[in-house]
Order: C-alpha cells, then sequence, then structure tokens
C-alpha cells in the first residue's frame, strides 16, 4: 500500500466523467487499498478514484469512529465502505442543507443541500453486486463523492463557501 497524491481543484481528472470499471484485477485491487490509506491518513470521509488523477468510477468511505461519532452513527462509524461503478438508484424527495469541504480543495468549506437519503448500487472489490441505503451524512458522503465521478465539485452546486475555520472542520462532510 503506498499513499497517493489528492489531486487540487484545477486538475483535470476532476472535471472529467470517470471510466466505468470493467476488471477487477490487482491493479484495481491495489488502487483500492491505495486509496483507504490515502483517506485514512489525510484524513476525510470520502475519496473518490479522480481525486488521485485516475479516472475509475470507484470511491471509498468511512465515518469517523472517535466516540462522538459512535454515538451519532452507531454501526456506521468506522465502517468502510468500497464501491465500484457506484450509482445512486433512489433519491428522497427531502433536502437538506450541510456543510462539506473537500480533499481536493482544502481550506474551503460551503453549504451544499443534498438529498437527505439515498440507496446507492455498485459493486464490491471482488465484482459482486452490493446495495445501501444510506441518510443523513452518510448519505451526503456518497451523493458527494459520486459528484466526483461526474466530474462535479461541490463548490459547483453551493449556495456558498467561505475559508474554514479550525472550528470548521469537525462539521464539514468529507
Amino acid at each position: 500500500m503506498a499513499l497517493r497524491e489528492i489531486v487540487q481543484a484545477n486538475h483535470p481528472a476532476l472535471r472529467k466523467k470517470a471510466h466505468r470499471v470493467t476488471s477487477f484485477d490487482p491493479k484495481l485491487q491495489t488502487l483500492i487499498d491505495d486509496m483507504i490509506e490515502t483517506l485514512l491518513d489525510a484524513p476525510g470521509v470520502g475519496l473518490a478514484a479522480p481525486q488521485v488523477a485516475v479516472s475509475l468510477r470507484l470511491i471509498v468511505v468511512r465515518l469517523p469512529d472517535d466516540e462522538k461519532s459512535v454515538e451519532e452513527f452507531g454501526a456506521e462509524a468506522g465502517k468502510l465502505y468500497v464501491f465500484v461503478n457506484p450509482e445512486i438508484i433512489k433519491a428522497s424527495k427531502e433536502m437538506v442543507e450541510g456543510v462539506e469541504g473537500c480533499l481536493s480543495i482544502p481550506g474551503y468549506i460551503g453549504m451544499v443541500e443534498r438529498h437527505e437519503k439515498v440507496t446507492v448500487t455498485g459493486q464490491d472489490r471482488k465484482g459482486r453486486p452490493q446495495r445501501i441505503k444510506a441518510s443523513g451524512w452518510l448519505a451526503r458522503v456518497f451523493q458527494h463523492e459520486i459528484d466526483h465521478l461526474d466530474g462535479r465539485l461541490y463548490i459547483d452546486i453551493a449556495s456558498d463557501v467561505w475559508e474554514a475555520r479550525p472550528e470548521d472542520q469537525e462539521t464539514a462532510a468529507e
């Protein structure tokens, strides 16, 4: 495993629609392991392959597992999700505003409206089908990461973006 460089907002990989994964070979497994290590080191709650300059439809997601997060998220706290070719197949009509940040846009956060609940399908790291029904912050993270796969950044849809203060970092998704 190795840490990968997280590219910044001006990198062209972040503005392209990522390619569908068709081969679950050792190269993909290495990329997944590297992305997990990079996410944990960053630290963040989500990372999409385009953020490490790889144009593939792959995301890794992990909510924090500190004591406060365990209280708030229960079983979702600390659980690692690897989704290959993720797709939102259902989204609630209910929308909620929340603060988001991005590892590719350090030092800034913004207010973004997202679906309160989503159902995401895709494949696991071995190519087996999987599905998750996510709500709250986890749903927000999945939507944020899947946006990356379509060349969209949170700043494209934010109602407001501002320079983050240290106390803001805890509340920002990604």
